[in-house]
């Protein structure tokens, strides 16, 4: 047997896009089981070793028993959409223990209404972060999660990358970074966990906007303008939250926003480029092969922002863009005409 594979597997629960490369990822340091719902997806990766159109390593194996890859793996990267991820918890619960460390890589935040049409008021006790969903849902006390410019498919053709792995536990952040470290892919650590989970589920709003100017044709001083703008609010948003500001100046800040809103690989710039060209937001929702978080987490967040009082004006014109079809042109001459003063005004 090779190093790897004589090594203690590591689980995966999800086989979209990040779970997969995160697989990939992983699979050369450890043996990686994959756990995934879909029989036909387990087939091709344990028969052919290939998953959405990506060749898999040997050290990958999938599994769709969560008792089985919870009973083999102590170390476990839950990586499903945000709207999921607290069913997933639920049934996984059963079989997740005490000494069980899971490492999350869904950005995006669980509520108890999370409906995309309904309106509703919402504050901070009733919005929870993947980590908080973990620990509120199952017996496991070590949690982290992953942040950072995780484009899937760049990861999955070997180009260089990195991510954040927050957590307040040492081992969390060293376990983490020993699965996932390679000669292209590095992993820095933060202990602000609360920080690195809004900045990568805040940035994903962001990136609609970018999508939208993309879609719309405008040039790069506008672009630079509205990232700016946009990370400032990320950070007041993060501020009135309970986060740090340096969250959000870092892989998992600035970062991950500058990769998810420059590039056609990103969902939620891909859902903003679109609606900018003439499709509805429920036509976009509706054929997506997965979902854009910013979509769900805009309608979140923007009834958060209203329970503090937070001066928000690119987060509250996307929302009125995207679900009360306000023209494209009148949000952006709104904005322009925004009463801004102080240009670093969170330091």
């Amino acid at each position: 047997m090779s190093d790897i594979s004589a090594r203690k597997p590591v689980g995966i629960i999800g086989a979209g896009s990040f779970g997969t490369a995160v697989a990939g990822l992983i699979a050369m340091n450890y043996p990686v089981i994959i756990c995934t719902r879909r029989e036909e997806a387990m087939s091709n990766i344990n028969d052919k070793h290939l998953h959405m159109g990506v060749q898999m390593s040997k050290h990958v194996r999938a599994t769709t028993s969560m008792e089985e890859l919870a009973a083999s793996c102590a170390l476990i990267f839950p990586i499903v959409s945000s709207e999921n991820f607290r069913e997933m918890i639920r049934e996984s619960a059963a079989y997740l223990r005490p000494d069980h460390i899971l490492i999350h890589g869904t950005k995006g935040f669980d509520t108890s209404k999370p409906s995309l049409t309904a309106n509703f008021n919402i504050k901070r006790k009733g919005i929870h972060t993947m980590s908080e969903v973990i620990l509120q849902e199952s017996a496991v006390v070590r949690v982290g999660c992953l942040s950072g410019p995780n484009l899937a498919a760049e990861i999955m053709e070997g180009q260089p990358a990195a991510t954040v792995i927050a957590s307040k536990y040492n081992e969390v952040i060293k376990l983490g970074r020993l699965a996932l470290q390679s000669p292209r892919f590095q992993a820095y650590a933060s202990h602000d966990i609360l920080g690195a989970e809004l900045a990568g589920a805040l940035k994903n709003i962001i990136a609609l906007g970018s999508g939208i100017l993309g879609g719309m044709g405008m040039g790069k001083n506008v672009w630079a303008l509205y990232l700016t703008r946009g990370l400032i609010e990320m950070i007041h948003v993060g501020k009135a939250m309970g986060a740090d500001t340096s969250a959000f100046l870092g892989l998992a800040g600035i970062g991950d926003l500058v990769a998810t809103a420059a590039s056609t690989q990103s969902r939620n710039y891909t859902f903003g480029k679109r609606l900018a060209q003439g499709e509805s937001a429920a036509t976009i929702i509706g054929n997506m092969n997965e979902i854009a978080e910013g979509v769900r987490t805009l309608k979140t967040i923007r009834e958060v922002i209203k329970s503090y009082g937070t001066h928000t004006p690119i987060i509250e014109m996307l929302y009125q863009v995207v679900f009360e079809q306000l023209d494209i042109n009148d949000a952006i001459t709104y904005l322009m005409n925004y009463k801004y003063s102080i240009d670093v005004d969170f330091l």
